[in-house]
């Protein structure tokens, strides 16, 4: 019977879809054009001519029956190894031989010896091919015929196997016992299966128990519930199905219990640029490094930014002891920020990523680039850490333009790429190197301490080498992107391709925005003693607040008639002012208690509160901070001027002491602004300078990077031209003038 569906085989016993229900035809009565469909213990009558016109009839056949399910995909060559493929490449020549005479399929393109004499078109039928084709692969033997899939083939088979290839091509004449679906676990009924999630519900709130006290529990809930007769699997049964639906559950008790009420998130991310979502982590650095000022060996921490796209590490910072919420926004500033080239980097790891030329890219930053990518971040994923809860980072997403989304809580899968590339970083360059702690104590090597040769700037500088050199060069094979999952790529190669699809935006940020960064603090400048922040009190003499001096700011709301300051907990020998008459004006306001000649090592704010309770413990009241000067010399180890280091100190004195000067080094590097050129001029005949001081974004694409780099070259050109000879030279004189001066010269004084 032919309908919408096609041919439909209608027999006691063939199987119908009907509006995705299936029946059984129990019987048919030709005479009335009617048949009988079951489904069930539900049984009507329906005509003939009814299920010819059905919307929605189809035939299963029972050989073909987990094929034509809805359920699942077809399935394809892919699916199959090497030898099946090549088991399914003979199978269709036999199938092709039988159809047309032809192993190929193509009366036009015949093989050798084609068309032999029992496959001739010219002289047999569609069914004498049939017959032959049976016979000569049943001569093959049982064994030979197996190994190629055609063990068991009749005409009957030919005839499925030919309206397979019809629908499906080569697909059709796959072997179904390859690619059998998956059968679930037929003795998990619906008792057992709600008795299944009753136990799980219940073990949360119970001790841990082993998979024998589950089963125990399980049959007892089908026992009491559903009576004795209901079946129960075996325990290997319950144990494969628990651990299918629930995990290993290796995890503690009292977390399964946490990560079982935090709901799952509804929407799944998908980034598909650079710079969508940026992940921030801090984990203990496995090696031990000697520090900067007494070469004793301590623990340090990498701060590791890596871009979920392209799992390019675009940024990270090494911390003694730990971070702070000042490293984490640094580190979002280094983000954003090209990388420059550093001594000993050779022209290999300068910018390569086609589409912008690196001049240009060197041009807008100052320096030399290196091959890191750089972006501003959409979206940044954390941990729960206190620097990444911090009042700190939620200013730095407000002036960065940024969200910080935390990632949930027990879902290590939100942070998986950055514990991935510590785990990559571990072995690929830690386990290498001499002071390596191992992973854990237990694996920890006799005198790590001892072992540790390299400096804690010696380390930085082979991190960023590494990273440069080796892991964004590096093959990512399990993180393909969408667009090309068998193809081989790096974090180069991604962020390239990226700058393909999507152009690029060249935007390097201000010098100013280390200190936009920087905690604010609001507080009164006074006339005798400047503005007091943390205890300390700072620009006393300093011109810059002369003009504001016991005058209130136009602020209103909770600081009202207050000013902003900022200041720097890493290094509190100065805080920082923006004068409001000039925006782009940064004051730095040095600490009172400085002394006017020479330099004192950098402090901390931790140091700064020990110097504040040390002088109220002595009952000091000063007036200025001059006073307090003696106190914090004495807190940093007996201190004078710049260059006299402590003689007695314990371990823990020096590493603290240690920390503030790393602290101090960073700091004075952050804020050391980087070589101010004047901005090349775009192809539109702008400077590359916005007017707000963030910096003109440029999208270049491939379509149209040829012409903007020319004219990016040609206004560079320009510009260096127009500072050589600021001013238009003269024009020069005649020839006859000039040889006229020149025999004047000549001449005799008596002839002149």
């Amino acid at each position: 019977m032919a309908g919408q569906a096609g041919l439909l085989e209608l027999s006691v016993g063939s199987v119908l879809r009907l509006d995705g229900t299936e029946w059984t035809v129990a019987a048919i009565e030709a005479q009335y054009g009617r048949v009988l469909l079951g489904a069930g213990e539900e049984e009507k009558w329906r005509s003939i001519r009814w299920l010819a016109h059905h919307r929605d009839c189809q035939g299963v056949p029972a050989e073909a029956g987990e094929e034509a399910r809805p359920a699942g995909q077809p399935a394809s060559l892919d699916d199959l190894n090497e030898h099946q493929r090549e088991v399914v490449r003979l199978r269709v020549g036999h199938l092709l031989e039988a159809e047309t005479g032809f192993r190929g399929g193509d009366p036009l393109h015949p093989g050798p010896g084609e068309p032999r004499p029992a496959y001739d078109p010219q002289v047999t039928t569609l069914g004498q091919r049939r017959q032959a084709k049976v016979a000569e692969l049943k001569a093959l033997g049982a064994d030979e015929a197996a190994l190629l899939g055609v063990g068991q083939v009749s005409e009957r088979t030919l005839e499925r196997m030919a309206a397979a290839w019809r629908r499906r091509g080569p697909a059709g004449c796959i072997d179904r016992r390859w690619v059998r679906a998956r059968g679930g676990h037929p003795a998990i009924t619906e008792e057992v299966r709600e008795a299944i999630f009753a136990v799980r519900a219940e073990t949360l709130h119970r001790s841990r128990m082993s998979m024998r006290g589950r089963c125990v529990l399980v049959a007892q809930y089908v026992a009491e519930k559903f009576g004795p007769q209901a079946e129960i699997p075996s325990y290997w049964t319950l144990r494969a199905v628990w651990l299918e639906w629930f995990g290993p559950g290796g995890t503690r008790q009292r977390y399964v219990r946490t990560a079982a009420a935090v709901d799952a998130a509804q929407v799944h991310v998908v980034v598909h640029r650079p710079g969508q979502v940026v992940a921030l982590d801090t984990t203990p650095l496995p090696v031990k490094v000697r520090d900067g000022v007494f070469g004793e060996p301590v623990s340090v921490h990498l701060t590791l930014a890596l871009d979920l796209f392209t799992h390019s590490a675009v940024a990270f910072r090494l911390t003694l002891v730990s971070d702070t919420s000042v490293d984490v926004t640094m580190l979002l500033r280094d983000v954003m920020m090209p990388l420059p080239m550093r001594d000993g980097w050779g022209p290999e790891m300068e910018w390569p990523y086609p589409g912008v030329p690196a001049s240009i890219v060197a041009s807008f930053a100052g320096h030399r680039v290196a091959a890191l990518p750089f972006f501003t971040p959409e979206t940044l994923t954390t941990d729960h850490g206190s620097v990444y809860k911090s009042h700190a980072l939620i200013d730095a997403q407000r002036v960065l333009g940024c969200n910080v989304l935390p990632a949930r809580t027990l879902r290590p899968q939100d942070k998986a790429a950055c514990e991935r590339a510590f785990g990559a970083l571990r072995s690929l360059l830690f386990e290498q190197l001499p002071g390596y702690t191992g992973v854990d104590v237990a694996d920890r090597g006799a005198d790590p301490e001892g072992d540790a040769v390299l400096t804690m700037a010696e380390m930085e500088h082979l991190v960023a080498t590494w990273i440069v050199a080796v892991w964004q060069n590096r093959v990512l094979g399990e993180h393909a992107p969408a667009w090309g999952p068998g193809e081989e790529h790096s974090p180069n190669s991604l962020f390239a391709a990226a700058m393909n699809q999507g152009g690029f935006a060249l935007q390097v940020p201000r010098p100013e925005l280390y200190y936009q960064l920087l905690p604010a603090h609001y507080a009164k400048i006074h006339a005798d003693r400047g503005v007091k922040i943390g205890g300390l009190w700072y620009g006393r003499s300093d011109p810059a607040l002369g003009p504001y001096q016991g005058t209130l700011s136009s602020r209103g709301g909770r600081y009202k008639g207050k000013w902003v300051i900022r200041s720097d907990r890493r290094d509190r020998r100065a805080v920082f002012f923006q004068d409001p008459a000039d925006p782009s004006a940064w004051h730095v306001l040095r600490w009172n208690g400085l002394p006017p000649e020479g330099e004192i090592p950098a402090f901390s704010d931790k140091t700064a509160e020990e110097l504040l309770r040390e002088a109220r413990a002595r009952g000091l009241s000063p007036k200025s901070d001059v006073d307090l000067l003696p106190v914090l010399l004495k807190l940093l180890g007996g201190l004078a001027p710049v260059g006299q280091w402590p003689t007695q100190l314990d371990r823990k004195e020096k590493k603290n002491r240690a920390r503030q000067v790393a602290q101090g080094d960073q700091a004075a590097s952050d804020k050391a602004a980087p070589a101010r050129h004047p901005r090349p001029k775009t192809a539109a005949g702008g400077t590359g300078q916005a007017e707000d001081g963030t910096g003109k974004v440029v999208p270049l694409r491939w379509a149209g990077h040829a012409a903007q780099a020319g004219a990016a070259v040609d206004a560079e050109r320009r510009r260096r031209r127009e500072e050589a000879v600021p001013q238009r030279p003269a024009p020069p004189a005649s020839l006859g003038d000039r040889l006229r001066r020149t025999s004047m010269l000549l001449l005799p004084e008596e002839d002149k």
